[in-house]
């Protein structure tokens, strides 16, 4: 287990270095974050019937996707892991005495953490500091906020293990374009990321429900904002769980196959 906190310790301080990198997602999240409140301000503002959020809810909603951007969003590469693909320096890896799977994992959620660590502060600030309605509301119960801490983790887990999911894919394929261009239309679409999942038809709401994708982001910010009820943001954290089990299963399985059919390229 410590070789593994290793790994982590190290991919999260290497990411605390590109501080340039931070800045330029910090400016980027902020403007995203004014487009999309004017485009649904506008839309309220429309005289729109049927709205199924209430606006100051969906204003922190999506304050908070993007405060904590680089912890839910799903097409991310790990170019490292990448790279050792490609290139066949996987081979090192496998000469080391720890499991693969634990170690890209926790590589992959150091960076991620590192990344959302540099960020998410200036952005809530900002939110915090705007004038109504496009501002930040961070007004919460204890019960909900350690609730929502809790789901939080779990989705922060739960990303990490489906991202590792299509650089184990990788191992197959031994090109990560596809998996991850088809990761990225369908993960932002369910989770949540281009349309809050109420504003979808019932048809698709019960498919997002079922999928892992809307947990990541659209679950845990949404019962933080009150628009899920504490029962339901309790019975969300099973299934979180379920879900977490369910993708260590598959990726552990994938992994052992790929491994003994691994074909080393490169030197």
């Amino acid at each position: 287990m410590k070789s593994y906190l290793s790994y982590f310790k190290l991919k999260f301080t290497i990411g605390l270095q590109y501080r340039a990198a931070a800045l330029a997602g910090i400016s980027t999240q902020i403007f995203f974050g004014l487009v999309y409140i004017l485009v649904y301000v506008a839309f309220y503002e429309s005289d729109a019937t049927s709205i199924p959020m209430p606006l100051n809810e969906l204003v922190s909603f999506l304050w908070l996707n993007q405060a904590f951007f680089a912890l839910v969003y799903l097409w991310y590469k790990d170019k490292d892991i990448i790279n050792l693909i490609k290139t066949g320096n996987i081979a090192y890896e496998l000469c080391r005495p720890q499991d693969v799977y634990m170690m890209w994992a926790s590589k992959i959620f150091g960076e991620r953490l590192s990344n959302a660590t540099l960020r998410f502060l200036p952005v809530i600030i900002i939110a915090m500091l705007l004038p109504a309605p496009f501002n930040l509301d961070l007004s919460i119960t204890l019960p909900r906020f350690i609730i929502f801490i809790i789901s939080f983790i779990l989705s922060s887990l739960l990303m990490t293990f489906l991202v590792l999911l299509y650089h184990i894919i990788c191992l197959f394929t031994l090109d990560e374009k596809g998996i991850v261009n088809i990761f990225m239309v369908v993960s932002d679409i369910l989770s949540g990321l281009v349309l809050p999942i109420p504003f979808f038809p019932t048809f698709f709401q019960n498919i997002a429900n079922i999928l892992p994708f809307r947990y990541i982001s659209d679950f845990p910010f949404r019962l933080y904002v009150g628009n899920i009820p504490l029962k339901e943001g309790v019975i969300g954290i099973v299934v979180q769980i379920i879900w977490m089990i369910i993708l260590i299963i598959i990726g552990q399985i994938l992994m052992k196959k790929a491994l003994n059919k691994a074909v080393i390229q490169g030197g």
